[in-house]
């Protein structure tokens, strides 16, 4: 039986290039960018107006000018035009080309206009006020965005502004789930007393689709030739098979022995952990595969604690490691690091994390109750209220 640590580092050293796509922009929220996205030109592309009101020479102000006559408008969207006389003024609308000749804007609130003629209202304007100056944000060829990023609706307006109408992002790795177990049925089905429905395929379903991984599900009898044959289909077919149960020492726990049948390569079986302690990990070609527990919270934690990270290195994603200071003492007595849930609050600027009292690992309702799990480590018996741990968050 590994650590924690040691079952992290294996998982991370085996990790996958899925490739990469080109997609339509608007479909790549939730995607791993995987090329630099560079400005086409200058931003913003010319001097920007950025207040309604009037575009003047800054000279003429300082002489003492106060009243403009207005010899046009520059609107937005429209090409530029220039100040013929520098005692005169431009109206200009928010967004527009800045005119020629024309150096500080005045808002209109700030402006009295009367027949055709602007009076100032300010005795003090700077130069180049209320106006985006040219490049001021980007250069043209500058980096706008670097590769490995997760696109969000932030990335999207970029893309469009700089006219990637297609985006090249990570493929995304093929999956299948897979549940076993004769005592689950169909969510849609009425279970009889020795039986219970399955959950936690859909968990897992839900787990990926957080990532934007699509995966599809197969629910497979505790038979073991039925389990080899599937099985090896799958190992040709998929990037990652994920299942849930019969990894255990319980007779019917049949996947440890398929596996080694099927030639799989076996990276570890057993985790010093609670829950989850009985998850296994293998590869055979191209293929991973993460065999967690059946408990409910087992699955849904060895989820979270190996697959996500295995997912994020695999596609290039850097992530930050995130603590919370315990609210109560706590004993644990198995020499085992505990993934305790935990409901997270902010106090002071500190983020807190006060422990939940489930019914072990089957009890997949504890979950609703809970935002995160709180690493404990093993060979510590007693955790102390304003200890500082790792979090994992789910909520």
């Amino acid at each position: 039986m590994i650590s924690v640590q040691e079952a992290l580092q294996i998982v991370l050293k085996n990790t996958l290039d899925f490739g990469s796509e080109k997609i339509p922009f608007m479909k790549s929220v939730g995607r791993i960018l995987k090329e630099d996205i560079h400005a086409d030109r200058d931003f913003p592309p010319f001097n920007r107006v950025s207040m309604d009101g009037v575009a003047l020479d800054y000279t003429s102000f300082q002489n003492g000018e106060r009243a403009f006559f207005i010899e046009g408008i520059q609107p937005a969207g429209s090409p530029q035009i220039s100040l013929s006389d520098h005692k005169n003024c431009v109206e200009v609308m928010t967004g527009a080309v800045l005119p020629g000749n024309t150096n500080v804007v005045i808002r209109y609130e700030d402006v009295l206009i009367e027949n055709g003629i602007a009076k100032i209202q300010l005795e003090e304007v700077a130069h180049f006020q209320n106006i985006h100056a040219k490049g001021k944000d980007r250069k043209e060829g500058d980096i706008i965005i670097h590769k490995n990023k997760l696109i969000s609706a932030s990335e999207i307006g970029v893309l469009a502004t700089v006219g990637n109408s297609k985006v090249k992002v990570a493929k995304q790795p093929k999956v299948m789930i897979i549940s076993t177990g004769d005592e689950l049925v169909g969510v849609n089905e009425a279970p009889l007393d020795h039986q219970i429905r399955m959950s936690n395929v859909y968990t897992l379903v839900s787990l990926l689709d957080r990532l934007h991984i699509s995966s599809e599900t197969d629910h497979i009898s505790d038979d073991k030739p039925i389990l080899k044959q599937k099985i090896k289909e799958y190992l040709k077919d998929f990037d990652v098979l994920l299942f849930s149960g019969a990894v255990s020492k319980g007779k019917f726990d049949f996947l440890p022995e398929v596996f080694q049948e099927l030639g799989v390569d076996k990276l570890f079986h057993k985790v010093s952990q609670r829950p989850g302690k009985p998850f296994w990990f293998g590869q055979k070609k191209g293929c991973k595969l993460f065999a967690f527990p059946g408990n409910p919270i087992s699955t849904f934690a060895n989820c979270l604690a190996y697959f996500y990270p295995w997912y994020y290195k695999s596609t290039g994603i850097k992530t930050n490691d995130e603590t919370a200071i315990l609210t109560e003492n706590i004993s644990f007595k198995p020499n085992l690091t505990y993934f305790l849930q935990v409901k997270l609050s902010h106090k002071y600027g500190h983020l807190l994390a006060t422990p939940i009292k489930g019914n072990g690992s089957g009890d997949l309702a504890s979950l609703v109750n809970s935002d995160a799990f709180i690493q404990l480590p093993k060979d510590q018996k007693e955790y102390k209220k304003g200890e500082n741990y790792p979090i994992i968050r789910y909520r």
